[in-house]
């Protein structure tokens, strides 16, 4: 297996993984180190796929038939691993009330 095929498969598999430990955040967020840890998991992997996927560009290989996907995938990445680092919660990000404090006050108010 050459260099560049193997720059493709871990790019990949990293993304792979990243994507399976965002979708379980809410799992590990039931502690506040459980989702620190997942959260600097997530951004580590992020990172280290993007200098993968820019060193596949550069190395002339192709990211699903096409030279140019690996540069805007690993962009991609390095924003989602500046997301996974972004502590909101509690934070009200909207500006608005969510039905959830509505309905508490409601019954805060009987």
């Amino acid at each position: 297996m050459g260099t560049v095929n193997l720059l493709e498969t871990g790019s990949v598999s990293l993304c792979g993984i990243a994507v399976i430990l965002w979708m379980s955040i809410g799992t590990f967020s039931r502690s506040e180190s459980g989702e620190l840890l997942a959260q600097r998991a997530i951004a580590m992997i992020c990172l280290v796929s993007a200098v993968l996927l820019f060193s596949l560009h550069y190395m002339g290989g192709e990211l699903w038939g096409s030279r140019n996907m690996a540069r805007p995938m690993a962009v991609i990445a390095v924003i989602v691993a500046i997301s996974a680092v972004m502590n909101i919660k509690g934070k009200d990000v909207q500006g608005e009330t969510n039905p959830h404090k509505i309905a508490k006050m409601r019954r805060e108010e009987e």
